[in-house]
């Protein structure tokens, strides 16, 4: 008589599929916050919402996410991504010409970016949020509007040593850049209280921004 086979415990889950898994749940319930952010306002939706538009189980929510403050840092967070433009991969203009184009490249990528309505939400959700929780107010600015203001500083400050802008504090010179290029305009997007600048619009603002630095020697 043979021997009876003896059962075989399952396998474990491949690491990589496994990854993948935990990988979509966290893409699923991201996407399913910031939009019930978006919709209702962080204060009116409820970790049980997330799960339900989400599709997951409570169990794989709060073992990504400690709770709802940590979910909106998280859906933050990856959306400040797209409000930086890497000038820092950007080689040094070697002529007038053009730095002009490169900064003209500049403002119209910032602008057409944080003009998204995404990108317009996550400001409302923060500012809505900044008292409880300014460590996330914090975390935007450093890795937006700062990283940008940064990056626009050092290019200033390379292209006065090729002698093509005024010599100057670069810092301040990137912020009067900033101040032409943006005006008023974000205050009044995010009060809702004007429609979001056209194509020609936001070239002229940039275009307008450039000139201004480019018009010191």
């Amino acid at each position: 008589m043979s021997k009876s086979k003896k059962s075989q415990p399952n396998s474990p889950e491949p690491p990589v599929q496994s990854k993948r898994v935990a990988n979509s749940i966290r893409e699923r319930i991201l996407e399913a916050a910031f939009t019930l952010f978006d919709e209702r306002g962080f204060s009116n939706t409820s970790m049980l919402d997330i799960v339900t538009r989400a599709r997951v189980s409570k169990r794989d929510l709060y073992a990504l996410f400690n709770n709802k403050h940590a979910l909106l840092a998280a859906c933050i967070s990856e959306r400040t991504q797209l409000m930086r433009r890497p000038l820092e991969t950007t080689p040094v203009p070697k002529t007038r010409d053009e730095l002009a184009t490169l900064l003209v490249e500049f403002g119209v990528s910032i602008l057409k970016t944080v003009c998204r309505p995404e990108v317009l939400t996550v400001f409302r959700l923060t500012i809505a949020e900044s008292d409880r929780a300014p460590e996330i107010a914090r975390a935007l600015d450093s890795r937006g509007h700062e990283a940008n203001r940064k990056a626009l500083t050092e290019l200033v400050r390379e292209a006065q040593a090729r002698g093509l802008v005024v010599a100057g504090d670069p810092a301040t010179l990137a912020a009067r850049y900033l101040t032409i290029l943006w005006g008023d305009l974000l205050i009044r997007l995010l009060m809702r209280v004007r429609q979001a600048p056209t194509k020609r619009e936001i070239e002229t603002r940039a275009h307008g921004a450039t000139e201004t630095l480019m018009a010191l020697r």
